[in-house]
């Protein structure tokens, strides 16, 4: 084995023993049942913006995830943040030399306050369309969490209302320029949670880009899985979508659900630096270990 090779074994090794904390983190708050539990101390901390691969670029924050794909003709926007988020997004788009202005599509991945809050300023700064599958398109223009979101019951669920927003279909593909997003209805999490998937092109060279939405379950108050049968299936419907998807380039809401800082962050635009073909299927894994745990929870009465 030569040192190259070397290298890439134990960067491998590395990432894969990141993934499996990671994981064990989701399991242990899904586990616990309340999404009161989770620590968002620092989430809305600044992050220095960097280039993903290619046209697609991370303007979030420092644990909410923002991802700016780019053309010619126009920009898409994927979450929000925070409502005090906006501020955070608009400035990292800028550092990157790019305009807000030149936004014409945003899209969110579900509407919690943590990604679909700073969505209604960034609208207004940019003037661009806002896409949503439904129900999620009604929680967005309401600023009402929906009734039958698992975290409803959570004290500051609402988000700044919405003026203008587009019903997006399942698997619907929507056009910007020369930017495909595709959206795929990954509900569980939400209602009306989407993925969404593009071509991240560096020139000639594509990856399968993932925005695979949040599929921890986590609720509030006395809420209980086992008492939601359709919210389970849904969680169901929900692996088997992203396990089958092409899954180049995996990015979620929460850059620690998927290790993007340590996998990604590192600017450099080389493909095989960056392409995990089976980051779909890990993130998936985890996923449903999380609900199986929670599921054996409630049984037990805890």
């Amino acid at each position: 084995m030569n040192n190259g090779d070397l290298h890439k074994r134990v960067l491998k090794s590395g990432l894969v023993a990141m993934t499996l904390l990671a994981g064990a983190a989701v399991v242990a708050v899904a586990a616990s049942g309340n999404s009161g539990g989770i620590d968002t101390t620092g989430w809305n901390d600044p992050h220095k913006p960097f280039q993903i691969y290619g046209n697609t670029y991370y303007v979030g924050t420092d644990q909410l995830s923002s991802i700016l794909i780019t053309s010619e003709f126009g920009h898409v926007l994927i979450d929000g943040g925070l409502p005090e988020s906006a501020a955070r997004i608009k400035a990292s788009i800028e550092a990157l030399g790019f305009k807000l202005t030149d936004v014409k599509a945003i899209l969110n991945s579900h509407t919690h306050p943590d990604h679909a809050g700073g969505i209604a300023e960034l609208q207004k700064g940019s003037g661009a369309d806002v896409y949503a599958l439904r129900p999620a398109n009604e929680v967005l223009i309401s600023g009402k969490a929906a009734a039958d979101d698992p975290q409803a019951a959570t004290k500051g669920s609402g988000i700044p209302k919405v003026s203008r927003v587009w019903v997006a279909q399942d698997d619907q593909q929507i056009g910007i320029g020369s930017i495909r997003m595709r959206a795929i209805a990954t509900p569980g999490h939400t209602p009306g949670g989407t993925t969404w998937t593009w071509d991240a092109c560096e020139g000639s060279k594509c990856l399968k880009a993932v925005y695979a939405d949040s599929l921890s379950p986590v609720s509030s108050g006395k809420y209980r899985f086992s008492d939601h049968p359709e919210v389970v299936q849904g969680f169901e419907k929900s692996y088997k979508r992203l396990e089958a998807l092409p899954c180049e380039l995996l990015l979620t809401p929460h850059p620690s659900q998927s290790q993007m800082f340590e996998r990604l962050d590192k600017g450099a635009t080389n493909t095989e630096a960056v392409k995990d073909a089976d980051g779909c299927r890990k993130y998936v894994a985890t996923a449903r270990e999380a609900l199986a745990q929670r599921l054996q929870t409630e049984k037990q009465g805890r």
